[in-house]
């Protein structure tokens, strides 16, 4: 995350390091630490060669790679700049807070270095489909679960349309921590509450209207096997491209649900489903 002195990010310098449980340490150059697997891997606005070396020997790592590399690649050559919906403003925190518009409600965000930014093409369709559902489907959502929130964005924007009731997990702990830090940004700490959960060993309590799942095809396929996921009543998917769609349509439950939207931005997909009422539930 950007601490003072520094107010955007510009060059990166990662470290990998084959051990995740490293000394405690603290330095003004540092972005995060982000935990994958058994692995750790660092982000710093400086070269820290001494650094690594002396934590490397403090705990015993190697490490595995390192590079530095410029920002923008880092996101995968996505541009992090201003963009607009039909009802939200959405701008990275280095930008200056543009002239008041009654149209939008404006999100600042942080994107720090998680993937998924929040200014990829599945995080606008995404934000597009909840406008639609919020303002243009008659339904009435005081709850809403985001199933890996990344940077928070989702979780954030449900909140700026008006849900009362919001939870954003996700199984890293840096996205974690980055997230929290934007939804204090925005003032959404009553209405948002980010927590730490890896899906791939327990589903969370799902009583919620709305349920976001921006994710990989493996993890859905997952969620989708357990019976248990289709408690909601709305399910938002995403984060998969053309290819995929025939394994996902084959693991949804048959009868279970249907298809309220299937919409797509560049080469990515977007399903809205709608759970379908038993007959006891209709009565």
């Amino acid at each position: 995350m950007l601490q003072p002195p520094y107010i955007r990010y510009d060059q990166l310098y990662v470290y990998y390091l084959d051990k995740r449980k490293l000394p405690t340490f603290s330095d003004p150059d540092l972005i995060g630490t982000w935990i994958e697997d058994e692995t750790a891997i660092l982000f710093f606005h400086r070269p820290k060669e001494r650094l690594i070396d002396r934590l490397c020997n403090d705990c015993g790592a190697t490490i595995v790679y390192q590079a530095d590399l410029n920002y923008q690649d880092w996101e995968a050559g996505v541009e992090i700049t201003s963009f607009a919906t039909r009802y939200l403003a959405v701008r990275p925190i280095w930008e200056e807070e543009p002239a008041p518009d009654p149209a939008r409600r404006t999100i600042v965000l942080d994107p720090s270095v998680i993937f998924g930014s929040g200014f990829h093409a599945t995080t606008r369709l995404c934000l597009e489909t909840l406008e639609t559902v919020f303002f243009e489907s008659g339904e009435r959502i005081r709850s809403v679960l985001d199933l890996g929130t990344g940077t928070g964005l989702l979780a954030i924007a449900a909140a700026r349309l008006g849900v009362e009731r919001v939870t954003a997990l996700d199984n890293n702990p840096l996205a974690v921590d980055v997230a929290r830090r934007n939804v204090e940004l925005n003032g959404c700490a009553a209405q948002v509450d980010v927590r730490c959960h890896d899906l791939q060993n327990s589903l969370p309590e799902m009583n919620y209207d709305l349920v976001i799942t921006n994710l990989y095809k493996g993890l859905l396929l997952q969620l989708f096997e357990n019976p248990g996921f289709w408690q909601p009543r709305l399910f938002m998917v995403s984060g998969f491209i053309p290819g995929m769609e025939p394994d996902l349509l084959a693991a949804l439950p048959a009868g279970g649900v249907r298809m309220l939207l299937r919409a797509n931005r560049e080469q990515w997909r977007l399903w809205l489903l709608e759970k379908r009422r038993t007959e006891h539930e209709q009565s």
